[in-house]
């Protein structure tokens, strides 16, 4: 069995010489110019600790792909049954493993793929219970699924009875719509934001039996004359009827219409899902107590705003500040320039202090990209990864969306972000990602990814990279951000904020131009993002925080020793992270218990 680190002593071992030799070989072969690495060499560094579980968790998830598109369609039935099969047989399976014969890699990997089984179970139950819900608006739902079932049975269909399906299936939207429609009309109030919510997870349950009942169509429509003959005035005219029907659910209950296009309508999931949700993500804190958490940072930030205020000549007053920092910012077209010179200067201070491997691959293949006028309605600042993708004013947009966006995407906001974009934040993760531990990718989790671009941030501001106090504004702004991010997105899903609170809080509380703040609740709040994906910025980054005390601060390993090994691992939950970093490996009745928080702060 493969010797793990224990003490300060051992860090001349195979593992790191291994990381170095991976980082190595991959520099050399990606490096312009440089000579190519000989076989020997690259066989060498490709000698790395692995796991016994490595091709179980490929299995996984290959076998679930595989499954999930045998049995496609949403919601139904047929599909709910297999998939609890299927994951009730892998946990099972795990379970009969001998876990106490595996390495610390593999007892990892077990603990990871375990709980990811369950997570995929219990996902798929509360689905269930929301398409129960949802399906109280279409009742119809029923002769879809069987249409889709014999489908993808591969039986062959009597047109003439298909056609009269579609014909009962029409009279059963009409008449849900004629319900809706009464129920509209006897209303005597506005729809709550609940009901908001409740519509807009129904009309896209609707959508997706919309999709099937056209994929059946046009599986047989042409290839078979007779379904044709039959059945395309039926479908057009049943088709036609669910569009009504999901555009009287969207204007008259969402308030979604053509004079409010971009109403912001998210899916509160209650106490009871988000507290399963962080036992999954393996965070052993209740809600109430990230809350609690996340007020206190915002506490730090407002202390140092402050501080950073008086240097500017403002006082305690961070407002004005603040007001001085957005204004300055370049003029149209010289942002692209900014960014790139704003990426190469984070790169050079990482290097410059040997705080992480940096291969010449990665610093070489980043790119660059502007945001669509349309991408920044959800998107108002950067996203990152291989591309940075920016967001500047294009001369399609209004006067007053041109000033927003020209103070949202400041010099100094931008100053303390784009590293966390390009290197040491996504791109190099995303790098080293497609090169090591690969089959880890499915373990993926924002407390990683985002807890990794956010940790870099309070590094950076720790190791003096923020000279200007206009600097440290903008680092604040948005480490303040992150603060809120945890508040708001807990009490949206607890039912304590409506999305329009939400704004206003980003508004009101960090300084946020309101159509950014909008463009930041749209995306926060879409459903595109799991419910734990806000809170996971400053949760994680707090987690790796934690442990770079322990390690590094504890004279166990170096910043670069560290920072390679997080890397090198790839994602997964921090507390896993955590048990391959000191050596300590997971029970297999593990459960979640470090108390990160206070570690941090003991």
């Amino acid at each position: 069995m493969r010797k793990r680190f224990t003490d300060p002593g051992v860090f001349g071992s195979k593992l790191t010489i291994g990381v170095q030799a991976l980082l190595a070989a991959l520099s050399t072969l990606s490096a312009v110019g440089q000579q190519t690495a000989s076989p020997a060499d690259v066989a060498s560094a490709m000698l790395l600790p692995t796991s016994e579980m490595a091709n179980v968790v490929r299995a996984y998830e290959a076998d679930s792909g595989a499954v999930s598109r045998a049995y496609p369609v949403n919601g139904s039935p047929v599909r709910n049954a297999r998939m609890k099969a299927f994951y009730n047989l892998y946990i099972e399976k795990l379970d009969g493993l001998k876990f106490e014969k595996f390495s610390l890699e593999g007892k990892v990997d077990w603990v990871l793929l375990h709980n990811a089984a369950k997570h995929d179970l219990h996902q798929l139950e509360l689905d269930e219970r929301n398409d129960a819900i949802s399906a109280k608006m279409a009742p119809f739902a029923q002769i879809i699924f069987e249409l889709a079932e014999a489908r993808r049975a591969i039986t062959q269909p009597v047109p003439d009875a298909t056609a009269k399906s579609l014909t009962e299936l029409r009279k059963q939207v009409q008449a849900a719509k004629k319900v809706l429609d009464e129920q509209i009309s006897a209303r005597k109030q506005e729809p709550t934001a609940l009901e908001r919510s409740q519509a807009r997870r129904a009309e896209a349950y609707i959508r997706d039996l919309r999709y099937t009942l056209g994929e059946w169509y046009r599986f047989y429509d042409g290839y078979d004359p007779a379904f044709s003959w039959w059945n395309a005035e039926p479908f057009r005219a049943v088709d036609t009827e669910i569009d009504g029907y999901m555009r009287t659910i969207r204007e008259r209950v969402m308030g979604v219409t053509a004079e409010n296009p971009n109403a912001i309508i998210g899916f509160p999931i209650g106490r009871e899902a988000l507290e399963a949700e962080l036992k999954f993500a393996m965070i052993p804190y209740s809600a109430d107590e990230l809350l609690a958490i996340g007020e206190r940072e915002f506490a730090w930030c407002d202390a140092e705003m402050k501080k950073a205020a008086a240097d500017m000549g403002c006082g305690d007053d961070w407002r004005k500040a603040l007001e001085r920092v957005k204004e300055d910012h370049v003029a149209p077209g010289e942002q692209p320039r900014l960014i790139r010179d704003l990426t190469l200067d984070g790169i050079a201070f990482v290097k410059s202090h040997d705080l992480i491997t940096v291969p010449p691959m990665a610093e070489e293949t980043w790119r660059m990209e502007m945001l669509s006028p349309e991408r920044q309605l959800v998107s108002p600042f950067f996203l990152g990864g291989e591309s940075i993708q920016v967001s500047f004013p294009t001369s399609s947009m209004s006067h007053e969306a041109k000033q927003m966006s020209l103070r949202g995407n400041n010099k100094h906001f931008a100053h303390a972000t784009v590293f966390h974009e390009v290197i040491p934040g996504h791109h190099l993760q995303q790098f080293m990602n497609s090169r090591t531990m690969l089959h880890r990718g499915m373990f993926s989790t924002p407390f990683w990814t985002e807890g990794w671009a956010l940790y870099w941030e309070m590094l950076m501001w720790d190791k003096g990279y923020h000279a200007t106090p206009e600097d440290r504004i903008g680092a604040l702004f948005w480490r303040t951000h992150r603060c809120a991010r945890i508040v708001f997105s807990i009490k949206f899903h607890l039912g304590e904020m409506t999305p329009q609170e939400c704004v206003d809080m980003l508004v009101d509380r960090v300084g946020h131009e309101r159509a950014n703040a909008e463009g930041e609740v749209r995306r926060s709040l879409s459903g595109d993002y799991g419910p734990l994906y806000q809170l996971a910025y400053m949760t994680g980054g707090l987690q790796l925080r934690a442990l770079h005390k322990d390690v590094v601060g504890g004279g166990k390993m170096t910043d670069k020793q560290f920072h390679d090994m997080v890397m090198r691992e790839n994602n997964m939950p921090i507390e896993m992270v955590r048990a391959l970093v000191t050596g300590k490996a997971p029970a297999k009745d593990f459960s979640p218990s470090w108390r990160f928080d206070e570690a941090l702060h003991q």
